[in-house]
């Protein structure tokens, strides 16, 4: 049995909700500017055309409670609260109708951003993967099973930072809902069992300092909190 120059690294996983078995991780998904009202604060049409996604690696997820280290090569360092759907069932051309039957459940993720390295990258027509999949990116509250909440197309969506309201939504005022983001993605990609997608952040993102305390809450699913750590880095991109 052949086996591995070095020792595999451990599975990702985020914690479910009420039981001591975790769900294991294998890629994260993101869908860019769902909301209208943030797609019009980044300075873009919120009119209705294709999604488009990016990608976080899967070891970038932490648990709700885990303290998020400030960042390095940043000065612009941003929140983004997110509805998180958990995919239990994979599949490629995935039917919008069908799109719930391959979800496990739903979490409280926040898609944390270094914007400044965002935005040079946009700006010289470069990827974004070191302004958004860097260690500790995605805070992610306990996952809650479907089976026991049902598939929520409505509810408040918001994140404070020390007490203070940053954010605020309803997820029924997301672009594409939940079931046309998942046929969408199987359109490009197969999507498989331990597939996170981020679906997107309401209005209102904004820097975090050391010291912050975050807590984002999805109405009906749950919440996720951490606390940001550390000084900023004194090199900037």
């Amino acid at each position: 049995m052949n086996g591995y120059v070095l020792p595999p690294s451990p599975v990702a996983s985020v914690a479910v909700r009420g039981i001591a078995d975790r769900f294991p991780v294998r890629r994260i998904l993101c869908v860019g500017r769902n909301y209208p009202a943030h797609a019009r604060e980044m300075g873009q049409d919120p009119e209705r055309e294709a999604p488009f996604f990016f990608s976080k690696p899967a070891d970038a997820v932490i648990d709700g409670g885990v303290d998020v280290p400030y960042p390095s090569m940043t000065h612009d360092f941003h929140h983004e609260i997110e509805l998180v759907v958990a995919i239990a069932r994979g599949g490629a051309d995935i039917a919008a109708d069908r799109a719930l039957e391959h979800v496990y459940g739903y979490g409280v993720g926040v898609d944390l951003t270094r914007r400044d390295l965002q935005t040079a990258a946009k700006n010289k027509g470069r990827p974004w993967d070191f302004a958004k999949g860097f260690d500790r990116s995605a805070p992610i509250g306990a996952i809650v099973p479907a089976a026991g909440i049902g598939h929520p197309g409505k509810g408040r969506i918001q994140l404070t930072v020390n007490g203070q309201l940053r954010q605020q939504g309803d997820i029924a005022d997301m672009l594409w809902s939940v079931p046309e983001v998942i046929a969408e993605a199987s359109r490009y990609i197969a999507l498989a069992p331990g597939d996170l997608i981020f679906t997107g952040t309401p209005a209102g993102v904004a820097p975090l300092l050391p010291g912050d305390v975050v807590v984002g809450s999805v109405e009906g699913v749950g919440e996720v909190r951490f606390r940001v750590v550390g000084a900023p880095s004194p090199a900037t991109a």
